[in-house]
């Protein structure tokens, strides 16, 4: 009788302690919902498959092509990165609205997110800006991303490595 007790009592108690509440995980968040917004910003353009006009350019040399994205996840990513709601980060960041513009700044040696600016057009987002700066001893980079919702994303980057010349990238996608 107790042998038979014991396995569904065990099993039970082990389900307990993995389940975690989806309201729990989201009641944790200080700042914008960048990972968030940007998760379901994917979602919705996988659905809607748009065909985007993409320029490269990589030190003044451009290139351009329309095309459709095969994986929005990978596109993005970089924007879902720039998540400021990281555990460790909470309190970093000094917050300010004005002009229906939310602004987050931190000057933490230790965290690259150094500002992010969200426009509001009444209750939807019209446009979301990320400063990343990484530097150590021998590399730099500063990013600069910015999202419109349905029209346009722009990834922009300077990148400097000591005892090689400074490179710039800039990838900007145009949705039709």
């Amino acid at each position: 009788m107790i042998k038979k007790l014991f396995i569904p009592v065990f099993a039970l108690a082990l389900l307990s302690c993995n389940q975690r509440k989806e309201a729990e995980a989201n009641t944790n968040l200080v700042y914008f919902n960048i990972k968030g917004y940007f998760e379901k910003e994917i979602s919705r353009l996988q659905k809607l498959n748009p065909t985007v006009n993409k320029t490269v350019s990589v030190n003044g040399t451009i290139e351009s092509k329309s095309a459709k994205i095969a994986d929005w996840t990978k596109e993005l990513a970089i924007f879902v990165n720039a998540d400021i709601n990281k555990t460790s980060w909470k309190g970093s960041f000094k917050t300010k609205e004005q002009n229906g513009v939310d602004v987050y700044t931190s000057d933490h040696n230790k965290i690259p997110v150094k500002k992010v600016s969200i426009s509001w057009k009444g209750k939807k987002v019209g446009k979301i800006e990320i400063i990343i700066d990484n530097k150590n001893i021998v590399y730099r980079s500063q990013d600069t991303l910015t999202y419109f919702p349905d029209s346009l994303y722009s990834i922009k980057k300077q990148q400097k490595i000591k005892l090689l010349t400074a490179k710039r990238y800039a990838v900007i996608g145009k949705l039709k």
